[in-house]
């Protein structure tokens, strides 16, 4: 993705680096007010990781941890503007995308990042809820596919927004890398297929990067029924780091281990009265260590 000289050019780089010692993030997403997901997990994860959150919000939604009963839209010039106004104003060093709920917020985000073509672009396709719902009309997920994804730097789908990307069914880690690969050659940005559904005890995401190259990530599965915005927590972390300058194999690895202990340290909470949510500061809430 080339740099935009209205954004960072290499002077105004080495004034931003000497104005601040924290990388910045800017995560444009929906609204949980239970605090589990969304904005609100996205502010936390990206913050744990030692990195400064900006917030520009898509929706805002009625839910807790039982589910979710209503989603309101913001208008997209609304979303588009808030956008703006970071971009011009904080220079993030990423940006993380939740929630995409109609077809002219994907237009008008697709339009910002052409604009201002921020070096790095995570993208968590919040598609399906965990109850199976569609929460993407057909529209807007072939604006996403047309407009959004040739700006993305990484798209971390699950099992079953994969199916959905890629049309087919996606069972097996061999189903996994097979069809990674297809959608990085399909749209040209990195794929990270995560396995979180899989049976097993360990668990699998796979990683095609933006030449090709195929790599596996377990972690061993951790037993608990605190998982509400686990997708949104691993995006913002990945994003986190690499805005601090992490490849995207160290930034998904370091990202992972970061996600594990949050589940660990949240599996005993009693949160609510359904799927309730990670423990986003899960070591004295000191930013988690750079993955070697």
């Amino acid at each position: 993705m080339m740099y935009n000289s209205s954004y960072k050019t290499l002077e105004g780089k080495a004034k931003a680096d000497d104005r601040r010692e924290r990388a910045v993030v800017l995560s444009i997403a929906g609204s949980d007010p239970s605090g589990g997901a969304g904005i609100q997990a996205d502010v936390k994860a990206i913050s744990a990781l030692g990195v400064y959150a900006a917030a520009a919000i898509t929706a805002v939604t009625v839910q807790n941890t039982c589910g979710v009963s209503a989603v309101y839209s913001l208008p997209p010039a609304v979303v588009g503007a808030q956008v703006e106004a970071v971009l011009e104003d904080l220079r993030p060093d990423a940006l993380k995308i939740g929630m995409i709920d109609c077809a002219a917020t994907a237009s008008v985000l697709s339009e910002v990042l052409r604009k201002y073509a921020p070096p790095v672009v995570v993208y968590d396709p919040v598609m399906i809820s965990t109850s199976g719902n569609r929460l993407m009309e057909a529209e807007t997920l072939e604006v996403v596919r047309s407009s959004l994804f040739p700006l993305l730097t990484l798209v971390t789908p699950n099992l079953c927004e994969a199916e959905v990307l890629a049309g087919c069914s996606v069972r097996t880690v061999h189903d996994m890398r097979e069809v990674a690969r297809w959608l990085n050659a399909q749209y040209g940005c990195a794929f990270l297929v995560k396995g979180g559904h899989l049976s097993g005890d360990e668990m699998c995401d796979v990683l095609c990067d933006g030449h090709g190259n195929i790599e596996q990530f377990t972690a061993p599965r951790v037993d608990s029924g605190n998982l509400h915005g686990t997708g949104c927590t691993l995006s913002a972390g990945i994003a986190a780091c690499l805005a601090q300058g992490d490849s995207l194999r160290q930034s998904v690895k370091r990202a992972k281990r970061y996600v594990s202990g949050c589940i660990g340290a949240g599996r005993d909470l009693h949160i609510g009265k359904g799927n309730g949510p990670l423990w986003h500061f899960p070591v004295n809430n000191q930013p988690a260590d750079k993955a070697q």
